[in-house]
């Protein structure tokens, strides 16, 4: 059986968040992610459940029955079931519980959908026609929204420009948020124009896209160059994808997630966007593995002595950098 054990008391809730966000680096801000939280998680009943019947094969599809069933509500304790493709119901252990590999397939699978596109750990959402159809946008908001509150992993993969959208303010895209790998190439081209004639050449390829995006103008210098990338980015990265990201939004208000967003956006980006942990002298040296000669014998004991000073060298190398 893959049934979530009971959850008798606001401390073992409580618990799962921690566990969950320190397992995801945060600044020196990441308290008062975790009180705000702990705070939403704290309204959860957990006399009252939710039953979630889940394939690890299609995890986004057995999600979204769950949200769209009549009873489901949100502020009930989550109940997970796993079966496997025969129906055989199966003991979930990974991550402590099924309800927590639940969250985190989950959010895997969110990441690597057709709703999302970009570089690992900075994507953006991207416009799928057959997601807007279903509402499928709002699911995604509500899913992450549900896994930080009930104890789930945080996504950790947002860009900056979709958090900062989140959060109420301009985002402000980058070329390389530019998921097209031939729309890429061509604004790059027009980026690294120097005379007027090479940015109308490299801007007629683009001549289409510009009157759709409503980009398209005429150019009378080499300084509209910069204006003109800005609007191609904001257009292709933002306000392309619009409706998609009002239905996302409206699912990130799920438990008051969005409204704790907006409140402390400093301590909730480590949890929404990648932050990669700082290079350690400890993260370095166990890339390493030390593989030291015979016991008793000359080279061991000359070995023995040169393993202190290479722990030396990566700690004052760490000091020069950190301090």
């Amino acid at each position: 059986m893959g049934a979530m054990p009971d959850l008798s008391s606001d401390e073992e809730v409580n618990e799962a968040i921690l566990a969950s966000l320190e397992s995801h680096p945060t600044s020196q801000n990441d308290t008062s992610a975790k009180e705000v939280l702990l705070d939403l998680a704290s309204k959860i009943n957990i006399h009252e459940k939710c039953r979630f019947n889940i394939n690890r094969s299609a995890v986004l599809d057995g999600a979204v029955r769950g949200f769209k069933r009549l009873s489901y509500n949100p502020t009930f304790q989550m109940c997970v079931m796993f079966s496997d493709d025969f129906g055989v119901d199966e003991e979930a252990v990974d991550l402590g519980g099924p309800r927590r590999e639940f969250l985190r397939l989950l959010l895997e699978a969110l990441a690597h959908s057709q709703m999302f596109e970009g570089r690992e750990g900075k994507a953006n959402l991207a416009l799928e026609s057959s997601a807007l159809r279903k509402d499928q946008y709002f699911f995604a908001g509500q899913a992450i929204a549900v896994s930080l509150v009930h104890g789930g992993p945080a996504p950790g993969f947002c860009s900056y420009s979709l958090y900062s959208s989140l959060t109420g303010r301009s985002p402000k895209p980058e070329m390389e948020e530019i998921a097209d790998l031939d729309l890429y190439a061509k604004v790059k081209k027009v980026s690294e124009c120097t005379s007027l004639d090479e940015l109308q050449q490299a801007t007629e390829p683009l001549t289409d896209y510009l009157a759709n995006a409503g980009c398209l103008r005429p150019l009378k210098g080499i300084e509209d160059k910069d204006l003109l990338v800005e609007d191609i980015l904001m257009f292709q990265v933002v306000h392309r994808v619009s409706g998609a990201f009002e239905r996302f939004r409206e699912g990130m208000k799920t438990l008051g997630v969005l409204d704790a967003i907006r409140m402390h956006p400093v301590a909730f980006r480590p949890l929404m966007c990648h932050e990669p942990s700082p290079l350690t002298a400890d993260v370095l040296e166990n890339l390493f593995v030390i593989r030291l000669s015979a016991v008793g014998s000359n080279r061991r004991r000359a070995e023995e002595c040169v393993v202190p000073f290479w722990r030396d060298y990566l700690m004052d190398i760490e000091g020069k950098y950190y301090c």
